[in-house]
């Protein structure tokens, strides 16, 4: 590999695209300062245990791990949950619950590059904690709707489960928590043979097993119709009848508030160990990776040493709604445009142009300074192609009369402009 290629799975962002990136951030900062979240940053490297414990065998075997000088094992980090749930383990275990915390940031799996799916990706992460009610699962469900309309992508659905459904039935079959692990690992991968194979080795009975079977077949997005076959089947399991009355109320909740497009898939599961609950993706239809997900854990945090604590959260791939965003054809030019260029004709006037360059940017005005010592025509030309809308061209004559030439690019006209007055002629054009 050349030294002078980004490695595999890493990427560059230009500046449009790094300027689509931060406008869908700022986007989330937005609902998480709606839904009354508080940012904490947490760093990129932990420890290799903390990562691991609940992490699943997936995304273990994809983590980034090494010894520091100091022989420790650390690994970046694959996600964000176990970092926040040290941290209410820990620093956080007196704060009054329930603690909402959000973070954003850049994580690391060494996963197989493809379309939405790179070795360093970044997510906004919102994590309600201290809460076992139904309305905080709905609270992380609506502002992940908020959010996905906020930055304006279409046609975005909902595939929703609670993974308690199917642990209550492996629970009264008194399957291990290795054996369910395992078979969770494999459903999230859509591979349902191999999990009820896994499933019936670890001792299910023969109705257990059937059930399972008839449940995993089960899915649409019309809830009342589904919650009620489910039902059907479950009537005689109350370990997996509490669980779907749980989502029934997650769901009646948000729907009451926001009309989305909600599936429901009862053979749904999602890789990572520590779900305990109600768990969730979005999708849109030009894409078939998820671009955010989350759900119930209940018992993270005591895992890490705090106070039983039930929690919910999501992850939003930022990137992945970037992408969306992209074949979805959004024309929004993300980039903060520069507004106005400052030329000097000559290389004299230079301090001139410089004060006059800082004088706007004081007003907030976004000013770029000619630096390359290019003529008034090619600097022109250059402001044109560039979409600057004013050019401000610094003249040893207008000087004399403490003023400058305004030139409006779109228009293609130019006046005289005392330098008191331009910062105020040019916020009054609304650019």
């Amino acid at each position: 590999m050349s030294p002078f290629k980004t490695i595999r799975g890493m990427r560059d962002f230009l500046p449009e695209e790094a300027a689509m990136l931060r406008f869908i951030e700022s986007k989330a900062r937005e609902i998480a300062k709606l839904y009354g979240y508080e940012e904490i940053i947490t760093p990129v490297v932990e420890s290799y245990e903390l990562l691991a414990a609940k992490a699943g065998e997936e995304v273990r075997s994809r983590m980034y791990v090494f010894k520091d000088l100091g022989e420790r094992m650390v690994a970046l980090r694959p996600e964000f949950t176990a970092s926040v749930a040290r941290l209410a383990a820990t620093t956080l275990r007196n704060k009054p619950k329930p603690l909402r915390l959000y973070c954003i940031g850049s994580l690391y799996r060494y996963d197989e590059p493809q379309k939405g799916r790179f070795r360093e990706f970044w997510q906004s992460n919102f994590e309600l904690m201290g809460s076992e009610k139904p309305e905080a699962d709905a609270e992380i469900i609506l502002l992940t709707s908020r959010l996905m309309e906020a930055i304006g992508l279409k046609g975005y659905s909902f595939k929703i489960n609670n993974i308690g459904i199917i642990r209550g039935i492996m629970d009264k079959e008194k399957l291990g928590e290795e054996s369910q692990n395992r078979a969770f690992q494999l459903m999230d991968k859509k591979m349902y043979e191999d999990a009820l194979g896994i499933i019936k080795n670890a001792g299910i009975s023969d109705g257990g097993l059937k059930t399972l079977k008839q449940l995993l077949e089960i899915k649409g997005n019309s809830v009342q119709n589904v919650i009620g076959e489910m039902e059907k089947l479950l009537e005689n399991n109350d370990e997996a009848l509490k669980p779907l009355q749980k989502l029934e109320k997650i769901l009646k909740i948000v729907l009451s508030t926001q009309n989305l497009n909600i599936t429901i898939d009862a053979g749904f599961a999602r890789g990572l160990e520590y779900y305990t609950g109600m768990i969730f993706e979005v999708y849109v239809p030009e894409l078939d990776i998820a671009i955010a997900g989350g759900g119930r854990y209940d018992r993270l945090v005591e895992a890490f040493g705090g106070e039983p604590t039930p929690a919910v959260g999501v992850a939003h791939g930022l990137d992945r709604m970037m992408l969306a965003l992209k074949e979805q054809g959004a024309t929004l030019d993300f980039r903060e445009q520069c507004k106005v260029a400052v030329v000097p004709v000559s290389e004299d006037l230079t301090i001139e142009a410089v004060k006059i360059s800082e004088r706007l940017r004081s007003e907030g005005i976004p000013s770029e300074m000619e630096v390359v010592g290019r003529k008034i025509s090619k600097s022109l030309e250059d402001a044109d192609r560039r979409n600057i809308a004013y050019v401000v061209i610094v003249g040893e004559k207008e000087l004399k009369e403490e003023a400058v030439v305004l030139r409006d690019m779109r228009k293609k006209e130019q006046k005289v402009i005392k330098i008191n007055e331009l910062a105020q002629k040019i916020k009054a054009s609304g650019i």
